[in-house]
């Protein structure tokens, strides 16, 4: 079984330099800039059409950025938000001076969305992981977009339940304490997700320590290192770009046990 380059040594290299070319720590590879997966636009096409809606709004709308390219910062008066097409967007808060990332954004992701609301001040820094593109949307042409396009709509209030939902469990994972039950909550919730892609009971998924760190808020050297420790115990393999469960009953009996030794740990001592 192959190593995948998202959590090797070389990859960390390559994430040291981008970090260096925007002055803060980084730890995401660069990634595919434009994913098979059809994007909100995509779906609006068709094959009648010799230039297509999406075609029309990426040359109208359309923002080329680079890698390490700051996108907006917090505290930034915003007037758009964005609909990414390519590549991958890393959103960032800094909390008392500490800067935390709030999730990775692929291809179909809105970002800035505070920005509709009148006055609002950005929330997050937006960083581009890698080179892509991102539709810039003022408001009218957001809400035009989202009335004329029932498909758009659906899938935009699909995105924000689903980030709901992972807000959700990332307060659940943040209440425990060590950090491999941490990591392992989180491919749990991951592999829940992907439940229907089961072959032979096996359930794999594409996911890079950047974007694991952000689920359980620790740190990608940390996450990297339980990633070992869970491989070299075959709870998981990681293949190429994607990880691999092979049998998710062990993961659950290894997450019951660790509750079990952190509710040992936390018990009083009565002997004193």
């Amino acid at each position: 079984m192959s190593t995948s380059p998202l959590f090797d040594g070389e990859a960390e290299l390559r994430d040291r330099t981008l970090a260096t070319r925007i002055g803060g720590p980084m730890s995401e590879s660069p990634a595919t800039a434009r994913t098979d997966e059809p994007t909100m636009l995509d779906e609006e096409t068709g094959p009648d059409l010799p230039v297509s809606q999406g075609e029309r709004l990426r040359a109208r709308f359309g923002r080329r950025f680079s890698p390490g390219e700051v996108i907006f910062r917090e505290g930034e008066e915003g007037t758009n938000a964005f609909l990414l097409e390519e590549g991958r967007v890393r959103l960032i808060k800094r909390v008392r001076g500490v800067e935390r990332s709030l999730m990775v954004l692929k291809p179909g992701d809105l970002f800035g969305e505070s920005a509709l609301l009148t006055g609002a001040l950005r929330s997050s820094t937006a960083i581009a992981l890698t080179a892509g593109l991102a539709l810039s949307l003022d408001q009218a042409t957001l809400q035009n977009l989202l009335e004329r396009n029932p498909v758009v709509a659906s899938r935009l209030v699909k995105q924000l339940v689903r980030r709901l939902r992972d807000a959700e469990d990332q307060i659940e994972i943040m209440m425990l304490s060590d950090t491999q039950s941490k990591v392992v909550s989180a491919l749990l919730k991951l592999a829940q997700n992907h439940m229907e892609s089961t072959l032979n009971g096996s359930i794999s998924f594409s996911i890079s320590p950047m974007e694991l760190s952000t689920r359980v808020g620790l740190d990608v050297d940390t996450v990297k290192r339980v990633v070992q420790e869970l491989r070299d115990g075959q709870y998981i393999r990681v293949s190429e770009e994607r990880l691999e469960i092979p049998d998710i009953d062990a993961l659950r009996r290894l997450f019951a046990l660790l509750g079990v030794k952190d509710e040992i740990r936390g018990e009083p001592d009565d002997s004193v």
